[in-house]
């Protein structure tokens, strides 16, 4: 099958689109995988419109987003930078957060739903850094982390959430320039991608000879939309994920193996 897809993607210049599944061999879990526990994850309106939603999620994020920040990248990322360097690989739109991308050395990635290691206010706009935010909520709730117990013991989500039941008694942090709501510099679901960032990925795309789609069930619109804009432009598109996506009948090849094994080969056909 591998040979499908070198035959598809050779003298190609090929933008990428990843999903949770590029990262789970680097041990952050999948939402949609075929052995991946129902999850229901918050939704934007919960966050802005619930402070109790809000306190449960930040108690869970403070321990989960130390997980996200100590994972490395696995063979599937460190091939896409690979192939980026070679000249194959034009960029990659990401819809994870865990930055693994630029740590193996992708250079030209879109963050489509944000990244972990940010935070920014609602009301005035302002952005800092996630290890800003984790000292001032170490300063609210000492000792809270250890009393949750070691971070590996934790379910850890995608989304460096964290799965802890006990939260009532979390302080959460407002900005400390205006008091506002702070929240993850991540695409929450309910929420858009902001316009930019889908512009610059739908360039991408549409400057792309093909499409490789790797590790990503394609269940929400903002990576599905690209699928269909590459087949509409009569673009190849490849399909490497577990399991069926939403764009099986678009690809042109889809491969039903992980992505670690199958971007490692194409690396190794397609690099030179």
């Amino acid at each position: 099958m591998v040979d499908r897809v070198v035959s598809v993607l050779r003298g190609r210049r090929v933008a990428v689109l990843t999903g949770a599944g590029i990262s789970t061999d680097s041990g952050i879990p999948d939402y949609r995988g075929p052995d991946s526990p129902p999850r229901t994850p918050m939704t934007f309106q919960q966050f802005t419109g619930d402070p109790a939603f809000r306190r449960h999620y930040w108690a869970r994020n403070h321990v989960g987003w130390r997980h996200v920040g100590a994972t490395r990248p696995n063979p599937g990322h460190v091939a896409l930078a690979r192939l980026e360097a070679d000249g194959v690989v034009s960029g990659v739109i990401t819809q994870n957060v865990d930055l693994l991308h630029q740590a193996a050395g992708s250079r030209h990635v879109i963050d489509l739903h944000g990244r972990y290691d940010r935070v920014v206010c609602l009301d005035c706009g302002r952005t800092i850094a996630r290890t800003e935010l984790a000292d001032r909520l170490d300063a609210l709730n000492p000792g809270f982390v250890e009393s949750v117990g070691n971070v590996g013991d934790i379910e850890i989500a995608p989304d460096a959430d964290a799965v802890i039941e006990q939260t009532s008694h979390f302080v959460v942090a407002d900005c400390a320039a205006c008091g506002g709501i702070l929240k993850p510099d991540i695409v929450y679901f309910g929420e858009s991608v902001p316009r930019e960032r889908v512009a610059r990925a739908t360039q991408l795309v549409a400057d792309g000879e093909a499409l490789l789609v790797a590790g990503s069930s394609l269940t929400v619109y903002s990576g599905l939309r690209f699928v269909r804009q590459a087949a509409a432009c009569g673009i190849p598109v490849v399909i490497v994920n577990r399991g069926t996506t939403r764009g099986d009948d678009l690809a042109t090849v889809k491969v039903d193996a992980g992505t670690s094994e199958t971007l490692e080969a194409l690396a190794e056909a397609l690099s030179h």
